[in-house]
């Protein structure tokens, strides 16, 4: 561990009275936006404005006329809560964010809201908000850069060398996420990634000592990574010697940055009041006449804005310099540039390689859903050069190692990931590589074990990520891990995120349709949720109705039936018997396949597809609240309202009553 430089960087300012200027512009526009909206949190933004223009102005990358070019670098407010820094920021450096918008703070419908939303406001790379998400958020864009210089540079070009900046505050280093992503970027030996620690010692109950008295340097230096602090946060000169610093490792850096929260606040400056309350109208005006400011909110001197707007012209310049040498690489790397478009899904290629294992495959013959995964991705990967992934340490039980090799420090060449158990990171770090660009990525796991990683998934969704989650192991049928392993609150639990879509095959023929769903799905998240145990394979028969209707019939009577059984993934094959035993009763029975009962609802509402009209049995081995909401009076619901048991799988379902007796025994009572 080392003190920084002082050595000022070579971009640095000609006039210390500017950056001063600048700063104090940074303190009040953030401080007039919480104030105009009663409500916000200003002192992170008073005590980490000078790091935030030092980065911005001397060191960041960036052209406020694109944010989406590609090869810029990558500032995440992982304290999210201080986002009236970042919408100062966005706006003082011209980012198309207006002045009126800064005065709307939080207020409905304008482009700063309480905490950043990717897609909202220009400039913002992710949301955040949830501590130490944006943290691990920022490991997946590190990686991701690291990932595509490999597969693009050439001796001949360069088009991939961007960094990624992080600035974190004391939530965000106290929540797990936090040590999981910091752990694995240490591991990777993620050089182009540095995390700016605010260290102001204030959490909202008062220091942050209180509760948390990590020496935050050595721990960071024990997952590997190159640590420097930076005593006071009002000295530019040692900001500058340590972002410098920065940029010349081959490891992940720490900064640790000492700041005073609230600073230039009376009364509350340095105290947890500065933390989630507006100053007030008195200590707003105390703090303008110590700090020699204006009595005008929302004030941008002309100075200030000028010096911004050379720092575009630079970033307008290093990105029309990129510009150029990327045409010479796309003209010299045509398979390269085609291989990765930053974000293009090969549909028609992804048809091609999964329908035949999905509408011309036969039944007959058994393979566990999970399996049946593996020889699907496996194709798809063969065309979709982009897809990259791995396992929270279960790649050999979810069939998740693809061809291509692995992902290790220094050598980023690989497609299969080493997540670690590590769940939370893994998937926050898949957030991370699909905000990047280029890369698409999927994680896989145990059903029982999404409760991990829960809350970067529901970020997947918000963000609107094509991140696909491939979850295996996925009922009691896990056996004689017991109860612990087996899922029965998960699948309904993932089904109440908007927009996440989430896909139960029944069989390997479902399965492969289900990969081809994912692929295509770039608006949004996909959950594939599948057996360990061998499923009998169904074959190809009606795979349309389950990409567009989210069900099929597999098995039909000639005439209308006396009763629907309708299922998900393994539970089918239990309808299938059950209507076998039926049928020697003299009940006509149609079997009905739901992989994806959000799909089914949507389109049994819109008329677009209905079931036959009979009695309906649903069934599915977890919490029946779903689908007792989707069951008319007439129908009658077979799930699990209690946790499983350890012992061989068979036995213990047909323990909790999973057996075709008495799905079969349910529906004749539906006929009583």
């Amino acid at each position: 561990m080392t003190t920084a430089s002082r050595t000022h960087h070579e971009t640095q300012s000609q006039s210390p009275e500017l950056d001063d200027l600048a700063i104090t512009t940074l303190r009040f526009l953030a401080a007039d936006g919480v104030e105009a909206a009663n409500s916000g949190h200003p002192g992170l933004p008073l005590g980490a404005a000078p790091m935030a223009w030092t980065l911005w102005a001397h060191h960041l990358r960036h052209d406020p006329a694109d944010p989406h070019w590609p090869d810029r670098d990558r500032f995440v407010l992982s304290a999210g809560h201080g986002s009236m820094l970042l919408y100062a920021l966005l706006h003082v450096f011209g980012y198309a964010l207006p002045i009126d918008q800064l005065r709307r703070f939080r207020q409905l419908g304008s482009q700063t809201p309480g905490h950043p939303e990717y897609g909202h406001t220009p400039g913002v790379e992710t949301t955040t908000g949830p501590l130490g998400q944006g943290l691990a958020n920022a490991v997946g864009m590190a990686l991701a850069e690291r990932m595509l210089a490999a597969r693009c540079n050439t001796d001949d070009h360069t088009v991939v060398d961007h960094r990624t900046w992080v600035l974190a505050g004391d939530g965000d280093l106290m929540e797990g996420i936090s040590h999981e992503a910091a752990s694995l970027a240490g591991r990777l030996q993620l050089g182009k990634l540095t995390v700016i620690f605010d260290d102001n010692d204030v959490t909202i109950d008062g220091p942050a000592r209180q509760s948390c008295a990590d020496d935050a340097e050595a721990r960071f230096a024990s997952y590997g990574w190159h640590v420097l602090n930076v005593e006071d946060g009002n000295d530019l000169s040692a900001l500058n010697g340590a972002f410098t610093a920065a940029r010349h490792d081959d490891r992940p850096t720490f900064i640790r940055v000492r700041t005073t929260i609230g600073y230039g606040a009376p009364g509350v400056e340095g105290t947890s009041k500065a933390h989630g309350s507006p100053l007030g109208a008195g200590t707003l005006a105390a703090m303008r006449a110590r700090l020699n400011w204006p009595d005008v909110p929302f004030h941008v001197p002309v100075a200030v804005s000028a010096a911004a707007a050379a720092v575009a012209v630079r970033g307008a310049e290093a990105h029309t310099d990129w510009l150029s040498r990327h045409a010479q690489w796309r003209a010299a790397n045509a398979g390269l540039s085609t291989d990765f478009p930053l974000g293009a899904t090969p549909r028609t290629e992804a048809h091609r390689m999964l329908a035949p294992l999905a509408d011309e495959v036969d039944p007959g013959g058994k393979i566990a859903t999970r399996k049946a995964s593996g020889n699907a991705l496996t194709a798809l990967a063969e065309v979709y050069p982009s897809l990259v992934g791995g396992s929270a340490d279960l790649a050999a039980s979810t069939n998740t190692a693809i061809p291509g090799g692995f992902v290790g420090p220094n050598d980023y060449a690989g497609r299969t990931i080493h997540f670690g158990i590590r769940e939370h990171a893994m998937a926050a770090v898949m957030n991370g590589i699909a905000l990047h660009g280029g890369l698409r990525p999927f994680g896989s796991t145990f059903l029982v074990f999404a409760d991990y990683l829960r809350p970067a998934l529901r970020l997947s969704a918000l963000m609107k990520l094509g991140v696909i989650y491939v979850f295996t192991h996925d009922s009691v049928h896990v056996g004689e891990d017991g109860p612990t392993h087996q899922p029965i609150e998960q699948l309904e639990s993932l089904r109440l995120i908007p927009g996440l879509t989430v896909l139960r095959p029944a069989d390997a023929a479902e399965t492969a349709a289900a990969w081809q769903i994912a692929a295509e799905n770039t608006t949004g998240p996909t959950a594939l949720v599948l057996s360990r145990q061998d499923l009998p394979i169904l074959g190809g028969r009606n795979m349309n109705d389950i990409r567009e209707y989210g069900a099929r019939v597999v098995r039909s009577v000639d005439e209308r039936p006396d009763v629907v059984l309708a299922a998900s993934g393994s539970e089918v094959t239990l309808a299938l018997d059950a209507a076998e035993i039926l049928a020697e009763q003299g009940v006509k029975a149609t079997v009905v396949s739901v992989m994806c009962r959000e799909k089914l609802y949507d389109a049994m509402e819109n008329g677009t597809y209905a079931l036959p009209d009979a009695p309906t049995v649903w069934i599915e081995a977890g919490v029946p609240i779903g689908w007792q909401a989707l069951a008319r009076s007439r129908d009658a619901v077979v799930g699990l309202q209690r946790f499983g048991e350890s012992g061989q799988g068979a036995q213990v379902a047909a323990h909790l009553g999973l057996t075709p007796a008495t799905v079969a025994e349910t529906a004749m009572m539906l006929r009583a």
